[in-house]
């Protein structure tokens, strides 16, 4: 007999508890806990193998780091470059990645996508939220033609026998993506097991469930029993497996905070409906950097790849306007040029507005302050608004000097030059602080033709061995460097 066993779960951490708590002692949430009906059964937890499998496993022993051995990690490379990229340069062998973004994003056909474009893996694509036949009908749309394709249906449901019959020849069994509709984990491992992919993708974590929890999928034990016995399948295995995750109001991904540390890798999908674009960016990543960043448009027939996103983040304008500049910015590797936009208007109430949108408002508070202090503009009657354009968040210090620029130019109402661009964070006394990876900032903005930068004076080569390591002069770009901000409006504004 299986024994049953009452625990309650906080929704927000996943901390359990014999008994109901008003406040949790983990996250400190209160008002958290729920009730949820555990299964123990008497004999060892299953995994992804049978049980008889795991109760034969010896216990491991401590081995010195010196004594570990191990081989060079193969990464796989997919046919997405900017998939790659957030990845740290592929997909690792054994790997769970979450991927985490608000309803109708586009995390299923990123996912669907991806493994349509790899014909040369089994790839088996596990849903539980759509029928075979819609993700059929969405794979027709993304691929340049059926046949490219090669989609398999597998039921679950039927023996393998008959499922080899209404399947297409076994010619054609080693190639192409398989749909499982399926959302129990124990009949999930069985197809595992018959088909061996190489690549799982499930579609999505919040909506399955394992037999050996008393509780509805999705729920705080659920979520975590689920990925437990997924993170079980991928590390003996070796093979990748992608989850994708629902979030909350909030914007955090939904379910216990645990899932996020049992993972791999962390990857958030963002973006407006209103634009084209979508963003790719890395929260977590024990393989690679944790500040990659890859960008897609929104087509018709799917997702396609941003090789150079400063194009697309620049608008192209006629004549000159006032409060808009163009900064030298850092994700990741990737350097990237945007268009900052400032609005500065006569406060039409008593209290002046503070808005920025992709920027902190918080920083911004502290750039007006600074310029209000140091510079003499009587910024405090003012409304003054932010915009970076494109619908990304930018949180590099280093597009200080290009926002102060864009607003002194709307308050002012004087115009900036086309070809110029900023790349400095601003201290409080007004100082501008040296920006790390200049030189790429550079390179990015004397490809894409702009005639001069503003540079901060420390970010210069003082040494020797400085000179020699970072030589400026290769640039054809006309180099500003200066050390306060008032010499920046006095070059700009004369």
């Amino acid at each position: 007999m299986a024994k049953t066993k009452i625990a309650y779960f906080c929704q927000s951490c996943g901390f359990e508890s014999p008994k109901w708590l008003g406040k949790c002692p983990s996250c400190q949430q209160w008002n958290t806990f729920v009730e949820e009906i555990l299964e123990k059964s008497n004999t060892s937890v299953p995994t992804w193998k049978t049980s008889a499998n795991t109760t034969q496993q010896r216990a491991n022993k401590p081995v010195e780091v010196s004594e570990i051995t191990f081989n060079e990690e193969h990464r796989l490379l997919t046919p997405d470059k900017e998939f790659n990229r957030v990845l740290g340069g592929g997909i690792v062998a054994g790997s769970l990645v979450l991927i985490g973004g608000e309803p109708g994003i586009g995390k299923s056909t990123l996912m669907l996508q991806l493994a349509l474009n790899m014909p040369d893996l089994k790839v088996l694509y596990i849903s539980g939220e759509e029928s075979d036949k819609q993700i059929k009908m969405r794979a027709e749309r993304i691929s340049d033609s059926s046949e490219k394709s090669k989609v398999k249906i597998q039921n679950s449901k039927i023996s393998a026998e008959e499922n080899s019959e209404i399947e297409h020849p076994k010619s054609e069994i080693n190639k192409g993506c398989y749909i499982l509709t399926e959302t129990s984990t124990q009949n999930i491992f069985k197809q595992i097991e018959e088909l061996e992919p190489d690549i799982v993708v499930v579609d999505s974590i919040q909506t399955l469930h394992s037999a050996h929890i008393e509780s509805t999928p999705g729920s705080v034990s659920q979520v975590r029993e689920c990925t437990a016995e997924l993170l079980r399948f991928a590390k003996e295995s070796a093979t990748p497996v992608f989850l994708i995750g629902h979030i909350t109001k909030d914007g955090m991904i939904a379910g216990p905070k645990i899932l996020e540390h049992m993972v791999d890798t962390v990857l958030q999908f963002e973006g407006d409906r209103h634009h084209v674009y979508r963003i790719l960016r890395t929260i977590k990543n024990r393989f690679g950097s944790a500040s990659e960043l890859g960008i897609y448009e929104m087509l018709g027939e799917g997702l396609r790849e941003v090789s150079n996103p400063s194009e697309i983040l620049l608008s192209q304008r006629e004549e000159p306007l006032s409060g808009i500049t163009i900064s030298a910015t850092l994700e990741g590797m990737r350097p990237m040029l945007i268009e900052t936009q400032a609005l500065v208007s006569t406060s039409a109430y008593g209290t002046p507005q503070r808005t920025a949108t992709g920027f902190d408002t918080k920083r911004m508070s502290m750039l007006l302050a600074v310029l209000e202090k140091r510079c003499g503009f009587k910024l405090g009657a003012k409304d003054v608004f932010l915009n970076i354009t494109g619908g990304i968040r930018i949180e590099d210090p280093a597009i200080d000097l290009g926002l102060a620029a864009a607003i002194i130019s709307s308050h002012e109402d004087i115009p900036i030059p086309f070809k110029t661009c900023f790349a400095g964070e601003i201290g409080l006394s007004g100082e501008i602080r040296a920006v790390n990876r200049i030189e790429q900032r550079i390179a990015e903005a004397q490809k894409l033709g702009f005639e001069q930068i503003f540079i901060s004076k420390y970010n210069l080569p003082s040494s020797a061995q400085d000179k020699k390591r970072m030589d400026l002069s290769r640039y054809s770009i006309e180099i500003k460097a200066v050390s306060r901000i008032e010499e920046v409006f006095e070059l700009l504004f004369g």
